[in-house]
């Protein structure tokens, strides 16, 4: 792109870091104000999945948004969030509640998720050991991975309290 579209799109880009390279790479093709639209929420929509401690759904982002005085249809937010999820910036879980959930992808190191079937309640977990045997157990049966996604769905302690309660 060149001209003052172009001047445009990178002055919304800026604190973005070059997402417009990464989305048109990514083979996202929308007209030049789409496009626009779409990179100068980068941000935005980051700022909210990194300063949640929630896994948040994108009607969750709109709604934060939206709270913040920020005037974003959904649509950009989804759109956003795709971008997002395909630059490596932030990570997409569905834990089977019918809900995309999203997450910043933080370089200290991989979590597993405790899933809630009850409440659906999301805690995290890391473990040494866990990341010990993972690399022991690819190698016995002469697998390389690359990642290893770990959820553990079940009941949450508030949960089986409350249930123990109404006994």
């Amino acid at each position: 792109m060149n001209g003052p579209a172009q001047t445009e799109i990178q002055g919304g880009i800026t604190a973005a870091g070059g997402f417009l390279a990464v989305g048109v790479h990514c083979g996202i093709k929308k007209q030049k104000r789409d496009l626009a639209l779409v990179v100068s929420t980068v941000p935005a929509v980051a700022g909210a999945v990194f300063t949640s401690s929630d896994h948040l759904t994108a009607a969750a982002v709109h709604q934060r948004l939206s709270r913040q005085g920020k005037q974003v249809g959904i649509a950009t937010v989804y759109r956003t969030l795709e971008l997002l999820v395909e630059s490596g910036l932030i990570r997409l879980h569905e834990f089977g509640d019918g809900f995309r959930r999203y997450e910043g992808a933080t370089p200290q190191g991989s979590h597993g998720h405790l899933v809630c079937s009850s409440c659906g309640g999301v805690e995290e977990f890391a473990t040494e050991r866990l990341e010990r045997m993972l690399p022991i157990i690819a190698d016995e049966h002469q697998f390389r991975y690359r990642t290893h996604p770990v959820e553990l769905h079940g009941t949450c302690r508030g949960c089986q309290h409350r249930a123990l309660e109404g006994l």
